[in-house]
């Protein structure tokens, strides 16, 4: 932590923030080869922090959450780091280029984030490629989502949105330990008001059940809905057993009480990824918690994970595991 913090992250602060996130992943992906031998180094092998979670082990709680290692091109390597788990993604059907750029700013002052990547990847058949080559000590995730076709492309209908998860689903599902749907990502059209007619979700999962999935699926759902919201998507996935849990997005909305200007915010379209985050983030775990089968379901809490504190709190609510993009022991933006 010493050399990264005096060494490693001046120089990538230097860069353009995505300029930095991409050579990091280019790095991540040349050093897969080292991959198993960092992790003799990192690994954690404590039966206290040991869970299971929908048939899986996971060594620790602490994984990689999707949104850093996009198309899994970097996945032997970011294992070697010693997360409990990775996530890839969000993996889409088709390719996608994301959003125009800019589209990621750092803002020193809430140490955090403001992403407006919209999505880009590799598309479904170049990842599954690459996942078919892969070996991975801790369990995989696979984020998926409908396709970012980019601005001025016509709306997708109902049928079409739905198709491309259960297409996506059945095409990721050989290379994955669990899935997670991405219904509510902040940074699309598509993505981000679909879901918000609870008869879509009710399509998408009885399309889903159909195509019988033998992993565990997690849903990814917005947490701007209130108690209402996740009473709905509560009923939405009862008696469907393929459904393991849920997870809660970022919005698509500042936080309040943000000590960056709202002047320099407002030039800055998409979500905030960083500590502001926490605490809407919380109340939709602790609430989830208290009104879910704890026999079925479980949760998986991140937003604002900045420290082991931060994680710990998130387990206190109700999670069960605990993504992270970024593992900032000094609360600075990484």
């Amino acid at each position: 932590m010493a050399a990264y913090s005096t060494l490693l992250r001046p120089l990538l602060f230097r860069l353009d923030p995505e300029a930095a996130h991409h050579l990091v992943i280019a790095a991540g992906a040349h050093l897969g080869r080292a991959g198993p031998a960092m992790r003799i180094a990192t690994h954690v092998d404590d039966d206290s922090l040991a869970t299971e979670v929908a048939g899986l082990h996971f060594p620790t709680p602490i994984g990689l959450a999707a949104g850093f290692d996009k198309s899994g091109t970097a996945i032997p390597a970011l294992a070697g780091l010693g997360f409990g788990a990775i996530e890839i993604g969000s993996v889409s059907i088709d390719p996608s280029f994301g959003n125009p750029k800019p589209r990621l700013w750092r803002i020193p002052a809430d140490d955090a984030i403001v992403v407006h990547y919209g999505l880009p990847n590799d598309g479904v058949e170049v990842i599954a490629k690459r996942l078919a080559s892969i070996r991975v000590p801790v369990p995989l995730g696979v984020n998926l989502v409908v396709t970012n076709r980019g601005p001025g492309a016509p709306p997708l209908k109902a049928d079409q949105i739905i198709g491309e998860y259960v297409a996506a689903a059945k095409r990721m599902a050989p290379h994955a330990s669990y899935l997670m749907l991405n219904l509510s990502c902040p940074n699309t059209v598509d993505g981000r008001d679909f879901f918000a007619d609870f008869g879509h979700l009710d399509a998408c999962l009885i399309a889903l059940g159909e195509i019988g999935l033998q992993l565990p699926v997690f849903l990814k759902v917005s947490p701007l809905g209130g108690i209402g919201g996740i009473e709905a998507v509560l009923a939405a996935a009862d008696g469907r057993d393929f459904i393991s849990g849920f997870m809660f997005n970022l919005p698509p909305v500042k936080p309040e009480g943000m000590r960056t200007s709202q002047e320099l915010l407002r030039g800055m379209p998409g979500a905030v990824s960083g500590p502001p985050s926490a605490r809407l983030a919380e109340f939709c775990i602790r609430e989830t918690f208290l009104r879910m089968d704890r026999k079925r379901h479980v949760l998986i809490g991140a937003g604002g994970i900045a420290s082991a504190e931060d994680a710990y709190r998130k387990l206190r609510v109700g999670a069960s595991l605990v993504p992270t993009i970024g593992w900032i022991r000094d609360r600075k933006v990484s």
